[in-house]
């Protein structure tokens, strides 16, 4: 997966922008504003994505590319491996799986308007 593969699945969604409040090496993928996934820029090697708390240990339990969020609260994120050692399919759904998260956590007009 590369990054332009990842910022063009997640402007599939709707409610979707993307900027870089970081600073220019990190994009942060957002949903009626609230961040959902965060990539590096210049090595693209993983995404951090939000992820049930269950659901988050069970997975890095099952994969090695996926370890608790970098510099993110390690309970509910994910640093996703997107080189190879987790397959493309399961990153694809860790995407939606944290885009839903967020957007279930909105108020229901703002989500109803999405």
């Amino acid at each position: 997966m590369t990054l332009a593969d990842l910022q063009a699945y997640c402007a599939t969604k709707s409610g979707v922008s993307w900027d870089t409040p970081f600073g220019p090496d990190v994009l942060v993928f957002r949903v009626a504003g609230k961040i959902f996934a965060l990539a590096p820029i210049d090595a693209f090697v993983s995404v951090n994505l939000k992820c049930d708390p269950e659901k988050a240990v069970d997975l890095r339990e099952r994969y090695d590319g996926i370890k608790p969020g970098y510099h993110m609260n390690k309970q509910h994120w994910n640093t996703v491996d997107v080189t190879g050692t987790v397959p493309h399919r399961l990153i694809l759904e860790l995407v939606d799986h944290s885009y839903d998260l967020i957007r279930a956590s909105l108020p229901k007009k703002l989500r109803d308007t999405l």
